[in-house]
Order: C-alpha cells, then structure tokens, then sequence
C-alpha cells in the first residue's frame, strides 16, 4: 500500500468517525444529566486530559535529555520532535473544536449536549490514535488527524443543516 493509499483510507476511516460520533451523540438525549453547560463542560475534560498527557511526555522528555533540558529544539525525526508536532496539531484541533462545538450543542437544542459529549470522548481517542500513528508510521496519523477534524466540521454542517 502506498502512502497516499495509507492516508486515503485513515482519512475515510476518520469521516465514517464522525459519522458515528454524531449518530451516537444524538442517542445521548435520553440522558437528562446533559443539560448544555455541563455537557460543554465535560465535552473538554478528555480532550484536556489527552493535552496534560502530551505536555507532559514532553516535559519528561526534556528533563531526562541533557540537549534539550534548558529548552533547545529537539532533533530532526526524534521522538521527543514528533511529540512536539503532536501537542502543536493537538492545540490546533482544540482551538477549532472550541470555536465549533459550543455553538454547534446551542444549535442543535436537545441532541448538542450528547453530541458534544460524543465529540469530546471521540476527539480524545482520535488524539492518541494520531500521536501512537506518528510514532509507529507518519501515513497512520492520517486516521487520528481526521477522526479529529471532520467531526468538528461534520457536526457544524449537520447543525446548520438542522437549521435550515
């Protein structure tokens, strides 16, 4: 399998993700405990805790590593450098969901909080399985990253499309 085969199939195993994540969230309603604030409120718990976990690993990285202790760029292609590209994408991926998720819940009233949960719970999976992925192959971040990203954006375009 080539690369663009390998990231082709991450990136439509990630869109069937969101898929079900949306699906799943709109389940969620039968639970009265997800009123909209709290659900916002524990929509961010895994992917925060998911960020603590990468902050960390970077901060153990440098403390046991005499050439990057007092703050230096990590080598080229070294572990503790594909970290560095993880935390960043992960940041990145949180700033939209952050932008996208609070009023994508307020749009879709009594299904956003349960899709809200969902896409928390399903933004943290898709956290470790990219940075595992990057690890073990660039190609398998592929699914990680999408399985982050079209969820966001999947669920803005349903919202909307609820509104319309």
């Amino acid at each position: 399998m080539t690369k663009r085969t390998s990231i082709a199939a991450g990136m439509a195993a990630g869109a069937l993700w969101g898929a079900a994540l949306i699906w799943v969230g709109t389940a969620l309603i039968v639970l009265p405990v997800f009123s909209l604030l709290p659900a916002l409120a524990f929509a961010f718990l895994g992917p925060g805790i998911v960020l603590a976990l990468m902050i960390g690993r970077l901060a153990q990285r440098r403390f046991f590593d005499d050439a990057t202790i007092d703050g230096e760029a990590f080598a080229a292609g070294s572990p503790g450098e594909i970290d560095m590209r993880v935390l960043q994408n992960t940041v990145e991926q949180l700033v939209l969901a952050l932008c996208l998720w609070p009023p994508v819940a307020y749009l879709l009233g009594i299904s956003g909080p349960g899709i809200a949960v969902a896409l928390g719970c399903g933004f943290a999976l898709a956290r470790l399985a990219f940075w595992i992925g990057y690890h073990r192959a660039p190609p398998l971040r592929a699914f990680g990253f999408a399985a982050t990203f079209y969820p966001s954006v999947m669920a803005l375009i349903w919202a909307l499309l609820q509104r319309i």
